[in-house]
């Protein structure tokens, strides 16, 4: 099963940085869809399949928080996975952010921090799913 994915980030070079680690990551991907900001991720998700979502949270229009919220009170959209990949470091924030069930990656991350995640929460592993080892973050 291919996964079609909505990356939410205000920051084009991050969408593309989460969007070729995805790619990279042994995951079987389908579409890949972006928007900018929670508005925008609204109409992506009324428009089109989606069976995951990674989501940053500090951003312009309506925030990730607000658009997590958003999808939860959606009887279509409430389960759909969600990853938040951000730079919060507020525990409070991150505990509150996972009592909406959703997981939770610091940025910069390792790209098999994201796979791992990825597979966690969806459950979708091809068994390609390796990963060189590196010594980098994203």
């Amino acid at each position: 099963m291919s996964l079609n994915v909505l990356i939410v980030d205000d920051s084009a070079a991050m969408r593309s940085i989460i969007q070729k680690t995805l790619q990279i990551s042994g995951l079987e991907i389908g579409h890949v869809y972006q928007a900018k900001n929670g508005e925008e991720a609204l109409v992506m998700l009324e428009e089109n399949w989606v069976d995951l979502a990674l989501v940053d949270i500090n951003m312009p229009v309506m925030d990730g928080e607000t658009l997590i919220n958003r999808v939860r009170e959606n009887p279509d959209l409430a389960e759909l996975p969600i990853v938040v990949v951000s730079t919060e470091s507020s525990e409070a924030r991150i505990v509150q952010l996972r009592s909406k069930d959703v997981e939770f990656i610091h940025k910069p991350f390792a790209p098999e921090t994201l796979r791992e995640t990825v597979f966690q929460i969806t459950g979708v592993d091809n068994g390609t799913s390796t990963l060189p080892s590196s010594n980098f973050d994203f």
